[in-house]
């Protein structure tokens, strides 16, 4: 029972991006299309889980006064491994996502959950805390991006579903990832309140 609740946190109940507001800067950056969002979520899947599992392999001998930078060299070799991947394999997005795949390593979700859980707890029960926090930052961010993408620029992953001159522009500019955060957020917390 412990290891669904260890898988299930992070896709609603603790959701990074509409529930603990962590992590935002890249969730504004690049989510003005789903396309760009899906990679974002991959890359930061990637990347949380394998430290995840890392981490609370080596916790039980990294001292505690030094984890912090244990911590972000642990991050920061699967960040450059994920940014050399992205490079030599998908160029163009890595082009789009530009600086925020390696500003993965400082990302608050990532090292959040390295200090909160992975060092406090047992290899699976860190890998699923990965996988769901990973799930529940992809759900939410490629949701923001397919509503900017569709009302800001008439398309779905890059395929038109109606004119651009039909498009509210503001969308996929920054103001448009506020607004959408908004929304979704309220709509969470009034499917929340009526299952209570």
């Amino acid at each position: 029972m412990n290891l669904w609740k260890d898988f299930n946190q992070g896709i609603v109940r603790e959701n990074p991006v509409l529930r603990l507001m962590i992590g935002l800067c890249p969730v504004l950056a690049v989510s003005n299309n789903a396309t760009n969002a899906l990679g974002m979520s991959v890359a930061v899947a990637f990347v949380l889980v394998c430290s995840n599992w890392v981490v609370a392999l080596i916790r039980k001998v990294t001292p505690d006064e030094i984890r912090i930078p244990i911590f972000i060299i642990v991050i920061s070799t699967f960040v450059t491994v994920c940014d050399y991947v992205m490079n030599a394999y998908y160029p163009a997005l890595y082009a789009a996502l530009g600086v925020f795949v390696p500003l993965i390593v400082v990302n608050c979700i990532i090292l959040g959950r390295a200090e909160a859980f992975a060092y406090r707890n047992p290899v699976l029960s860190s890998i699923l805390d990965g996988i769901g926090m990973s799930l529940g930052f992809a759900l939410a961010l490629v949701s923001i991006g397919v509503i900017r993408e569709v009302l800001g620029a008439g398309s779905v992953f890059g395929v038109p579903l109606f004119s651009s001159a039909q498009a509210a522009t503001i969308m996929i500019l920054p103001p448009g990832a506020f607004i959408t955060i908004g929304l979704l957020m309220a709509a969470m917390n009034k499917m929340e309140n009526k299952v209570q």
